[in-house]
């Protein structure tokens, strides 16, 4: 009889798969929270809604994202204990802007040749993220798919889920012009724009693994470093004052980001000059020769979430702010909507940073 064909021979390795679970339970342990225990292994995950409490009419919001083509850089650099946290971000910062507490996190890893070590690495980053934002990470999906991904490529995407009062759900309907737009700081690209990068350092020959000349890191990894999670502040800020709406700035940076949150009757006008541009965004804008516009319709620029309060509002929480030597920028105000949903003032002042 002729020797059968097996699923191993055809490049899937469930032992392998297995393998890889028993390696990262003690990562999804460490998230463990009120509602969820952090265990692995089930068909399905499970989180407990009734053992928080604190909910009494709760609304959830949930959030699904990946990385885009920073995993490309990621990859070609062979650093992957970062990539996940940006996954946790993404999904994250997207939920607490609703004013939401994220509650679980779970995760796709696919591959075309399943890499133990540079998975556990992987999904040991998101653990971290997970810990970070306070959510359990509570299962996922590790998929082995021969073909599809070249050696060494794997793909990332993740979904999560959190819980509001139905009564502090954001944004609030009582946004007006007058009100102030307060920007918090990002700690480098975050996850968006990496398209642009990519073709930049292509097409300028550009070594990441040199350091930057800027600044005496390696290009590679000041690139890389992970999105800013703004849980904890956020929902610090929401338990102190009274927030209006918030705005993660993600792929389409402030220009497209920030008028979502806003009445269509409103828009948007922002000061550029009210802060620095990041070295890493100056050089970028300048390799590239990159025009003011375009960059503040890629990147965040430095500024990785916004978010709206009334006048008064913005006194208290810049003071409170400074108080605990937060960084932080006043950087706009709401206006009445004549034709553009954003304006933008000072944008020279990108070329001459």
């Amino acid at each position: 009889m002729s020797k059968g064909f097996s699923y191993a021979e055809a490049g899937v390795n469930i032992d392998e798969g297995n393998r890889l679970i028993e390696m990262i339970k003690p990562f999804a342990r460490s998230t463990a929270r009120k509602g969820a225990d952090g265990a692995l292994g089930g068909f399905g995950g499970i989180f407990d809604l009734k053992a928080i409490k604190k909910f009494k009419d709760p609304v959830l919001v949930s959030g699904t994202d990946g990385v885009g083509t920073k995993l490309k850089l990621a990859q070609e650099l062979g650093i992957h204990d970062t990539i996940g946290i940006d996954l946790v971000a993404m999904c994250v910062n997207d939920i607490v802007v609703h004013g939401a507490e994220p509650l679980f996190f779970l995760d796709y890893f696919a591959t075309g040749k399943l890499d133990n070590k540079v998975a556990a690495s992987v999904i040991k980053g998101i653990a971290k993220g997970c810990k970070m934002a306070g959510c359990a990470l509570i299962g996922g999906e590790t998929a082995e798919m021969p073909g599809m991904y070249k050696p060494g490529e794997y793909d990332l995407a993740g979904f999560s889920v959190g819980a509001v009062e139905r009564r502090k759900l954001l944004p609030k309907k009582d946004i007006k012009a007058g009100d102030i737009l307060i920007g918090l700081p990002s700690s480098g690209l975050h996850s968006n724009g990496f398209s642009l990068v990519n073709h930049i350092l292509e097409k300028k020959g550009i070594d990441s693994r040199k350091a930057a000349t800027f600044s005496t890191k390696e290009l590679g990894a000041i690139l890389l470093e992970p999105t800013a999670i703004y849980v904890e502040f956020c929902l610090g800020l929401l338990g102190r004052h009274k927030i209006k709406a918030f705005a993660h700035i993600t792929g389409g940076g402030l220009l497209e980001n920030v008028p979502r949150i806003l009445p269509a009757h409103l828009a948007a006008k922002i000061d550029c000059y009210t802060w620095r541009l990041p070295s890493l965004f100056k050089w970028l804008k300048a390799v590239g020769k990159i025009d003011s516009y375009e960059m503040l319709k890629t990147f965040n620029c430095g500024i990785g979430m916004v978010m709206v309060v009334s006048r008064r509002e913005a006194e208290k929480i810049s003071n409170a702010l400074k108080l605990a030597r937060e960084p932080h920028h006043i950087i706009g105000r709401v206006v009445q909507r004549k034709n553009e949903k954003i304006l933008f003032t000072n944008l020279k002042h990108f070329d001459e940073a």
